[in-house]
């Protein structure tokens, strides 16, 4: 025990004792967090499962966006405007005319005489005169714009006809906006339901230690000194709600994967990382700030 007295008498002598003061005041915060707390009792529980259900929610919701994303981008990959040239156009020299237009990604030529090679093979077409055109792939950077493209197209001379997917095109598009905004109203959703459930628990703490409360303020103690225990509580719940919602999300998460690989598209890389990012930012920020608002409209410090 001496030596134990010797060392921590030691370590305080080469604490200045403003630093020394600090320490005492965190640690007493901290203590108080932890007898809020324990002073909520059972409720805990709910509280933190509640949290952790409507985490879970938006958290499931944030990273399908992302495998949705994937997919409708590979889709569009897929989608390409058909162009048919006029006889005797120059394909080379129109394709470079169409890789000047906004938004195209890429351009395939593929010559009648291509054309009619493959169709020989899968049927017998020989000793007949080849009636195809000079056609052109074009593939733009999102579905979403190719019918501003398909527009500039027309422009161009030379050019016969066209032919593209808008049906599928325009589908993709609805569903990816839908999908966003859903995500976009649960997110609304998720931070009002955390302020509600975090006020009431917080307003409980408060009630339950009115007359301490009190004379802490009759005493001279800091305002902070008062609001921090209950900020930090607040945030804890949050914390704690989003490290339960990581379960059923990485079942999410494994989903999703087998989803993709069956598709044969590849998944983002940094999906989950930015959603668990995101989700205990979002899970602290919104805790605490319920917090912060209960302590204004029920405690006047």
């Amino acid at each position: 025990m001496n030596k134990k007295r010797l060392i921590k008498e030691t370590v305080k002598k080469h604490i200045p004792q403003r630093h020394l003061s600090s320490v005492r005041i965190l640690y007493r915060i901290g203590m108080e967090t932890i007898y809020g707390i324990k002073r909520t009792g059972l409720i805990n529980i709910a509280i933190v499962a509640a949290m952790a259900a409507i985490l879970t929610i938006f958290g499931a919701l944030f990273r399908t966006s992302f495998s949705l994303t994937s997919f409708v981008d590979k889709l569009g990959d897929a989608l390409e405007i058909s162009v048919y040239l006029k006889q005797n156009s120059d394909p080379e020299y129109i394709a470079s005319r169409l890789n000047e237009l906004e938004h195209v990604k890429k351009i395939s030529i593929i010559t009648k005489e291509q054309a009619w090679e493959e169709m020989n093979e899968d049927i017998d077409v020989s000793g007949l005169v080849n009636p195809l055109p000079d056609t052109l792939h074009v593939t733009v950077d999102d579905p979403a714009n190719i019918g501003a493209v398909c527009e500039n197209i027309k422009k161009v001379p030379g050019i016969e006809n066209m032919s593209y997917a808008q049906e599928i095109a325009r589908k993709l598009q609805t569903l990816t906006n839908v999908f966003n905004t859903v995500t976009l109203l649960v997110l609304v959703a998720v931070a009002m339901l955390t302020i509600i459930i975090i006020n009431c628990t917080i307003q409980l703490v408060i009630q339950s230690r009115k007359d301490e409360i009190e004379i802490m303020r009759l005493m001279g103690v800091s305002n902070w000194y008062i609001k921090l225990p209950l900020i930090f509580q607040g945030a804890i719940y949050g914390f704690l709600g989003a490290v339960i919602s990581l379960i059923p999300l990485n079942t999410v998460q494994n989903g999703l994967y087998k989803l993709h690989d069956f598709l044969n598209v590849p998944p983002s890389e940094f999906a989950m990382n930015i959603v668990v990012f995101c989700l205990f930012v979002m899970a602290v920020f919104f805790s605490a700030g319920g917090s912060m608002l209960s302590i204004k409209k029920h405690l006047q410090v």
